[in-house]
């Protein structure tokens, strides 16, 4: 049940979070640059090898903070069994994501030290996907009792929660969170991107999960906009820091875990807008190249380099892209309101 402190709270931890990162992302940063985990740029992004050698597997410096502010809050009321379940399931799920993306990102480390390596297939990749994404699913479908607005979804404009029986439950929620962290690792390409998309994203669904009374999904989602907040502290072009699957999987995944708790996953699109545009061009883009014999739709995809090529700047694509994000966001939160 909401209570009327419930929302200053997640906002009051959500600033706390963002002041832990900042102070140990220097020391975070430095630390990467000793152990040379820097980041390879290819070639078919050649106007970003300046960036070559720029820190990656930066989600960590979001994930940590996340998961410690978010036990320090709420481990009192999961050990008194006070419908804390969702909190466990997201934390585990961006942990789960966050380690099957960095350990993506260090095969890619060595690939370009000359190491051995050639980085996780994308077989490799998707089984682990869809391992954890049906063991979440399989969870909040046996175990109700903690996830208030799972199990169902909410018609926009009608205001109507639908039941879903489990088997349409569980397979519409591992795409869901499958989808979702792809298409967030997508959105990950130039300075800033990700993590002011993602932060204007999980900020709708706090909002929502606050009017739905959700105290637990509420502040896991506040939490997480002060952490990309702190992150972009050091991503801001020109970047010192870079996501890497290790963040953008994880911030993906839980997106569309929070989605599904809330059972306002219809709206994802549209609060999510900027990540679904970025995978709809990369499918139309082999989709394209396949029926034309190797010709182009867009000059480059994801979306953002396309824009690139154009001759935007990096900075005028991450602006323009968030002013959209965000007033996605906005309309996202009025559809979930009527």
């Amino acid at each position: 049940m909401n209570t009327p402190t419930s929302l200053p709270l997640a906002l009051t931890v959500g600033g706390l979070t963002f002041l832990l990162g900042v102070i140990w992302g220097g020391p975070f940063v430095e630390i990467l640059r000793r152990m040379r985990m820097g980041k390879n740029i290819l070639p078919e992004v050649s106007q970003h090898a300046h960036k070559k050698g720029t820190p990656t597997t930066g989600g960590t410096m979001i994930v940590i903070p996340a998961v410690i502010v978010c036990f320090a809050l709420n481990i009192s009321s999961v050990l008194r069994g006070e419908q804390g379940g969702s909190i466990l399931v997201l934390i585990a799920v961006m942990i789960g994501f966050a380690i099957l993306g960095w350990i993506d990102d260090f095969s890619g480390i060595r690939m370009a030290r000359g190491l051995m390596g050639e980085g996780l297939s994308a077989k490799v990749k998707l089984g682990g996907q869809l391992f954890l994404a049906t063991g979440a699913a399989l969870i909040i479908s046996l175990y109700d009792g903690g996830f208030a607005g799972a199990n169902q979804v909410n018609i926009p404009l009608l205001s109507i929660p639908l039941p879903l029986p489990p088997w349409i439950f569980i397979p519409v929620t591992v795409f869901l969170i499958i989808a979702s962290s792809n298409a967030v690792n997508f959105t990950d390409g130039v300075d800033g991107l990700c993590g002011i998309i993602s932060a204007s994203a999980f900020a709708a669904y706090g909002i929502i999960a606050h009017l739905q009374g959700q105290v637990f999904i509420t502040q896991f989602c506040f939490v997480l906009v002060g952490a990309c907040f702190a992150f972009l502290w050091f991503n801001a072009h020109p970047a010192q820091l870079f996501m890497g699957d290790t963040g953008s999987m994880a911030l993906g995944a839980s997106l569309g875990l929070v989605a599904v708790m809330t059972g306002q996953w219809l709206l994802l699109p549209i609060i999510a807008i900027v990540p679904v545009a970025e995978t709809i061009s990369v499918i139309l883009q082999v989709v394209y190249a396949r029926m034309t014999g190797g010709q182009r739709l867009f000059k480059m995809a994801p979306l953002h380099h396309h824009f690139e090529k154009l001759g935007w700047s990096e900075t005028q694509v991450v602006q323009r892209f968030w002013l959209v994000g965000l007033l996605s966001a906005m309309i996202g939160v009025a559809l979930a309101l009527l």
